[in-house]
């Protein structure tokens, strides 16, 4: 059997234009990492030596006498459509399944969310914020398929919060493209890498400069504000209303 060669030349990097490959472990068959790029991209990751998942998962397989499989999605792609596959693929597969950091990104669409969410986006009516309340989008962390508990440890932390601005909000609203998906009363805030968290990763979190808060679901008031719309936030996550 012939050697393997882990490189694109100039002629073939032409034709392939911008694609999506995905690392699949040979012992199980199951995919592990997604990408997209050009040239010699898709394998770069073969010589990495950065102490993250994907990079430990080759090491491991290689440690097993064995070497990644490697196969391209998708080829002869623009630089958005190979974004569109890339996410696509990566809401398929699932992120528990794969090494990915991130979830795929392309602009316009929302990432795998279920029917009843695209509908409810699509029609939901808007509403004024009447309480003093800090609105957080959670665009790039929500998932359809999240836990309340998932949900509230996502949405109270860690984002960059001003003195002024935490001892005035009473509220917190978990928001997906403009739409209001739960309403937290706030207890307190806190330093973030203050609170232990169940569903989410908090080892960055300390010493970050940022704030989390405690509290509860505001039953007294969620149902006025539960999938109406408030509008979709510019680039900064974070905003307020009353305050």
């Amino acid at each position: 059997m012939a050697d393997i060669k882990y490189e694109v030349t100039s002629e073939v990097a032409k034709i392939l234009k911008s694609y999506v490959y995905v690392y699949i472990d040979p012992r199980n068959g199951k995919p592990f990492y997604v990408g997209k790029g050009t040239g010699n991209r898709l394998f770069a990751h073969l010589k990495d030596r950065s102490e993250i998942e994907k990079v430990a998962k080759i090491a491991e397989i290689r440690r097993s006498g064995k070497e990644p499989r490697i196969e391209i999605l998708r080829y002869g792609l623009s630089d958005l459509e190979a974004h569109l596959v890339e996410a696509a693929s990566i809401d398929l597969i699932g992120r528990a399944g794969l090494t990915n950091r991130m979830s795929g990104h392309h602009e316009g669409s929302f990432g795998r969310i279920t029917s009843q969410r695209v509908i409810s986006m699509l029609t939901a009516k808007k509403v004024k914020v009447q309480h003093k309340a800090i609105l957080i989008t959670i665009n790039k962390l929500y998932r359809s398929d999240m836990s309340p508990e998932e949900l509230y440890e996502t949405t109270r932390g860690i984002w960059k919060v001003g003195e002024t601005s935490r001892n005035k909000v009473e509220f917190a609203m978990a928001v997906y493209q403009g739409i209001v998906l739960e309403v937290y009363r706030i207890r307190q805030w806190h330093p973030a890498g203050t609170l232990n968290y169940k569903t989410r990763d908090s080892s960055g979190f300390t010493n970050s400069g940022r704030w989390e808060f405690s509290g509860s679901i505001a039953k007294d008031i969620r149902e006025e504000y539960i999938d109406f719309s408030v509008g979709k936030a510019g680039q900064n996550p974070i905003r307020y209303a009353n305050i």
